[in-house]
């Protein structure tokens, strides 16, 4: 239902530490009409040109608050709210080639009086950012 605004326009762009170009990063927003504790995120993945970003290089930061992806099944502290953007992270060293990229975001979420995991997917060519 919301998944034609889960990839951010304007937000892929390579991240630079150091002078160095570590990763990339991206800009999403949640699929679902409420908002959800985190520990009920079970999966951000996000694919580019067709190759999966490993959960384990993966961090996702929420109102500037950053949590490897794959530890967010432990916290229990912090939402993610409807409509907010929220940023994932990939450490990728050297980035993303300047254009065009097939960006790929899909999400799987627990959602308590659902019998399955909801969630959604989304596809999008998407420009990189300077």
């Amino acid at each position: 239902m919301f998944e034609k605004y889960v990839i951010v326009p304007g937000t892929l762009r390579n991240v630079v530490e150091s002078g160095r170009t570590t990763g990339f990063e991206l800009g999403v927003r949640m699929p679902y009409y409420r908002g959800l504790g985190l520990s009920m995120v079970e999966d951000v993945a996000l694919t580019v040109d067709g190759v999966r970003a490993a959960p384990e290089g993966t961090t996702f930061t929420v109102h500037g608050n950053s949590y490897p992806l794959t530890g967010l099944g432990e916290v229990v502290d912090d939402r993610w709210e409807l409509g907010e953007v929220a940023t994932v992270r990939v450490d990728h060293p050297g980035g993303l080639a300047p254009g065009v990229h097939d960006v790929e975001v899909s999400q799987r979420l627990r959602i308590s009086y659902m019998p399955v995991p909801g969630g959604g997917r989304a596809r999008a060519a998407v420009e990189l950012s300077a």
